[in-house]
């Protein structure tokens, strides 16, 4: 009988291991997709930021010159915006979908939310890339 309660013990205890694990990770997700709803509100922000910033130390002829958002840094800001609440929203079902392999034990790793990240990254990478090399100030 003691041994049998020695083994649940380290069931028990590897069962808790893991969905605290599982906690962490779905919190790790969350903080990502904080900082690029964040993010995407810097972008967004960033014209507006500039002329007034070029107004306030009295360049007025350079807050004149800076162009009047052309739309790429708002739309992409609240495409940024939108990507992260949908990472956070798919973090957390992925959450509970691991909760509920744990508890089954037929858990099996999926690549789906880390390949939507990846390919997010480099679409945002490919746009920035882009928006620096065609609008350079005169």
């Amino acid at each position: 009988m003691a041994g049998n309660t020695e083994e649940n013990k380290a069931t028990n205890s590897a069962y808790t291991r893991d969905h605290l694990a599982n906690e962490r990770t779905f919190l790790a997700w969350v903080r990502t997709s904080i900082g690029i709803m964040a993010f995407g509100f810097v972008v967004e922000k960033f014209a507006i930021f500039m002329r007034k910033l070029a107004y306030f130390l009295g360049k007025a002829e350079l807050s004149k010159s800076l162009p009047v958002s052309s739309g790429y840094s708002t739309i992409f800001g609240i495409m940024l915006v939108a990507l992260g609440a949908l990472m956070g929203l798919l973090a957390f079902i992925r959450y509970k979908k691991v909760e509920s392999e744990i508890s089954r034990n037929t858990y099996q790793p999926s690549l789906l939310l880390d390949i939507l990240v990846a390919m997010g990254i480099l679409v945002i990478g490919i746009f920035l890339v882009y928006y620096m090399l065609f609008n350079i100030p005169d």
